[in-house]
C-alpha cells in the first residue's frame, strides 16, 4: 500500500473551478483515515480553499492534507492553522517579461479575437497562468474552446522560443502554466517528500493531463507511479475501490 495518494485538482477530483461534490468530498475524507493525501494542481490558495479545504466534511483529517498550489511552487500543510511552508515567488521585473511575451505570443498566434470571460491572464505569485477564454468562463465554453490543446500547444511552442528559462506547461481545461524553470508538479512532489518524509517511490500520483507537455506528466518523470484518469467520474471510481478495499 502507498502512503501518500497525491491528485491533480480540475479534471481529477473537481471540474474546471467548481468545488468538489459531496461524493468526492467524501471519499476524500475517507481516504484521509487510511494515508496521507496531498493535492496539486495550478490554481492559488485562495481556489484550493474554496474548491477543496471548505468542501471537507467535518472530522475530516486534515492534518494529514497537503495542498500544493501553483504546480507545486507553495506548499500549505495543517498544524492548528493552514502554514505556507514554502513558496518561489516571482519578481516584478521577471512578470514584466513573462507578461510582455505572452501577450506577444497571444496575438502572434490570433488568440486575443476569442470573447472571454473576466482576465485571460492571472498572476498567482508563484505562477503566471494563462486561460484562453477568461479565469470566469462557464465549464461549457471552456470545453468547447480547445478539446484537442491544439491552440495552447501552438502557443506553448511559442513561449518556449522566448521564455527559455521558464517552465511553460498546458493544463486545465484552457490554461498554460508558467512557472521558474525546473518547477512543476515534479518539483512539488520531490518537495513534498521532503517535508512529509514519504519517498517517493511510496506515492502515487492521479492527474487527467499526463501526456508530454502536460502539466502533470512532471510527475512521471520523477519516478512516482501515475495513473492517468480521462474525468472525475474515473477518479471517482478509482477512489470508491480504493476506500472499500482498505476499509476491508
Amino acid at each position: 500500500m502507498k502512503q501518500l495518494m497525491a491528485f491533480d485538482l480540475d479534471g481529477t477530483l473537481a471540474e474546471s473551478k467548481a468545488p468538489l461534490d459531496d461524493e468526492v468530498a467524501g471519499l476524500l475524507a475517507a481516504l484521509l483515515s487510511f494515508a496521507q493525501v496531498a493535492v496539486i494542481s495550478g490554481g492559488d490558495w485562495p481556489q484550493f480553499k474554496k474548491q477543496v479545504v471548505d468542501r471537507l466534511p467535518p472530522g475530516a483529517e486534515v492534518g494529514r492534507l497537503w495542498i500544493l498550489p501553483t504546480a507545486g511552487a507553495k506548499l500549505f500543510r495543517f498544524a492548528g492553522e493552514w502554514r505556507q511552508a514554502y513558496s518561489e515567488a516571482i519578481t516584478p521585473a521577471e512578470k514584466a517579461h513573462i507578461l510582455k511575451e505572452l501577450d506577444r505570443a497571444i496575438k502572434a498566434a490570433g488568440l486575443d479575437r476569442d470573447p472571454a470571460w473576466g482576465p485571460r491572464i492571472e498572476d498567482r505569485g508563484t505562477q503566471i497562468t494563462y486561460s484562453g477564454i477568461g479565469q470566469k468562463a462557464p465549464l461549457e465554453a471552456k470545453e468547447a474552446w480547445d478539446p484537442d490543446r491544439l491552440k495552447r500547444l501552438q502557443l506553448q511552442e511559442m513561449l518556449r522560443r522566448t521564455l527559455t528559462e521558464w517552465s511553460v506547461n498546458i493544463g486545465g481545461t484552457t490554461s498554460i502554466d508558467i512557472t521558474r524553470a525546473g518547477i512543476d508538479k515534479g518539483f512539488g512532489l520531490r518537495k513534498l517528500a521532503a517535508e512529509s518524509g514519504v519517498p517517493l517511490e511510496d506515492m502515487v500520483f492521479l492527474g487527467d493531463s499526463i501526456f508530454p507537455g502536460g502539466n502533470d506528466y512532471p510527475a512521471v518523470t520523477v519516478g512516482v507511479d501515475a495513473v492517468a484518469v480521462r474525468d472525475v467520474q474515473e477518479t471517482k471510481s478509482i477512489l470508491h475501490a480504493l476506500t472499500l478495499w482498505l476499509g476491508r
